[in-house]
């Protein structure tokens, strides 16, 4: 089929009659300043890198669906999940967490794993990770542990005493840290993992009930990991593999999938519970709460273009639905204020009109008017503020989460919780992990720890060795240490520990 000629024109609709000579004084110039169109095309292109994520910058995105395959009407009235057979579209986006745009996918981090919902109740976000735990659990110390994941200030290079120097003195990170350095540290690509919302959310019915859960996104396509060399060598050979093999998949017809599966308690089963379920550093172990399948995620669209479907989505964990509402987690409330905080930033105070984060299936009707970018019809000549007698829209109120009490002494709490930090980093090494995978987190981890100083690995190995005797003893044999220095550190409070290794 013959396409339609276009013609090019400016941002205004204006045809363009040349657009391989600037309008010039003469054929050797200078350039006039009323060649309007040079000047639309320099503006633009000097305005072209909006901000780069500061985390999650390096990414790769698609659309798809959500089915139900499962009745939960019993546990949330959230209107996406029932009833069974139930489609819903949504977009994707995968990413690593600490390097630039420019990084390698086959980078040792984290993967970030990010859905948004386009549901008749509005959009639901929800944002999780590869990993079902995460390094801290107090947003005090976010912005400080991505500091040590970026660059040095002074050198401007990665720095592995940067790096170890924040996790030995932080010993909530160890259970993250083991998986971290585990193969499941470097996905194959981003179909063959896992992804969970890490968080603790709430999930309420019609009745008022309301049940503590935890997201699971099983892939159908398999767990697969790249061992450390292999990754050494995709990094040089192609940096973009993960982005390239999410695209090509779905332009084959081969799309990637995943189970959710859902851990639920009942409020009076939190409170016996043996863990803290708002603690991010913590699973819910499968043996005590098996998880139920929910339904299915199929991704089965490419993005047209990348900037506008990739690069613009903006995720938030507050954007939730009638029937889910977040949890008391620490870690989570704080990303519901930064993660708007950082769009906002980045892309303007209408980032939701941009189509890829606008809500398709509900209309907006607020009372946020102008500001940068506001391309809709901006309210009209509707009022602009509540209450009002003039016809705007008005709260619902069934549209509220059951009350929950929050009484309690304001100040700046240490974690107390009586199940230490070690005890699942330990069960993981031990129990789940075999003989393979534990030579393989013990390479993965000399080989980067062996970078730092020797008072730092001193410090971290002393942790391994609270977590399992065997798992601190092997990273002190192969980088050298004194095992009884080791042991003794093990032995000492954090604040001892971290005075000891000054």
């Amino acid at each position: 089929m013959k396409k339609e000629k276009k013609t090019l024109t400016t941002a205004f609709g204006n045809a363009v009659p040349d657009d391989q000579n600037s309008l010039t004084a003469g054929p050797r110039g200078p350039v006039l300043m009323q060649d309007v169109h040079l000047m639309e095309k320099l503006a633009h292109f000097d305005r072209e890198r909006i901000p780069e994520r500061v985390v999650h910058a390096k990414g790769a995105g698609a659309h798809g669906y959500f089915e139900v395959t499962a009745d939960v009407s019993r546990y949330t009235k959230a209107a996406f999940l029932a009833p069974v057979g139930k489609r819903t579209d949504v977009f994707a986006r995968f990413s690593t967490v600490g390097g630039e745009k420019g990084s390698a996918d086959a980078a040792r981090d984290p993967r970030g794993f990010a859905v948004k919902f386009y549901t008749e109740q509005g959009n639901y976000d929800l944002v999780g990770n590869n990993t079902p735990v995460f390094f801290i659990r107090d947003p005090l110390k976010f912005a400080d542990f991505i500091h040590t994941q970026k660059r040095n200030p002074a050198t401007n290079l990665p720095d592995p005493d940067m790096f170890w120097d924040f996790l030995s003195l932080t010993p909530e990170s160890i259970h993250q840290v083991t998986i971290l350095f585990s193969d499941r540290g470097i996905p194959a690509d981003y179909r063959h993992m896992n992804g969970y919302s890490s968080h603790t959310f709430k999930w309420y019915n019609d009745k008022g009930e309301y049940f503590w859960v935890q997201y699971h996104f099983k892939t159908d396509q398999g767990i697969k990991n790249l061992t450390r060399q292999d990754a050494q060598q995709l990094c040089s050979q192609d940096p973009d593999h993960a982005t390239r093999a999410l695209y090509d998949a779905i332009n084959r017809g081969d799309y990637p999938s995943w189970t959710l599966k859902m851990q639920i308690l009942t409020p009076q089963q939190a409170d016996k519970f043996a863990w803290d379920i708002f603690d991010i550093t913590k699973v819910w172990p499968h043996a005590e709460v098996p998880p139920i399948t929910v339904g299915k995620l199929v991704l089965n669209r490419n993005p047209v273009n990348y900037f506008a479907e990739v690069e613009q989505a903006a995720f938030c964990p507050g954007n939730v639905v009638p029937g889910i509402a977040v949890s008391p987690d620490k870690m989570l409330q704080a990303r519901l204020f930064s993660y708007h905080d950082t769009h906002i930033h980045r892309l303007g105070p209408n980032y939701h009109l941009i189509p890829v984060n606008a809500p398709r299936n509900a209309p907006e009707n607020s009372y946020q008017r102008d500001g940068f970018m506001r391309t809709d019809h901006n309210g009209g000549d509707g009022p602009n503020y509540w209450p009002n007698s003039m016809g705007g829209p008005a709260p619902d109120p069934s549209a509220a989460e059951p009350a929950f009490k929050t009484v309690d002494t304001a100040d700046r709490h240490p974690f107390t919780h009586p199940n230490d930090d070690f005890v699942q980093a330990g069960n993981l090494y031990r129990k789940v992990m075999s003989d393979t995978d534990r030579d393989h987190l013990i390479g993965n981890i000399v080989s980067h720890l062996a970078n730092a100083q020797q008072r730092i690995q001193l410090r971290q190995a002393a942790l391994f060795y609270k977590a399992d005797q065997d798992y601190g003893r092997r990273v002190a044999d192969q980088l050298g240490l004194d095992i009884k220095q080791v042991q003794r550190l093990a032995e000492m409070t954090p604040a001892d520990r971290a005075k000891a290794t000054q």
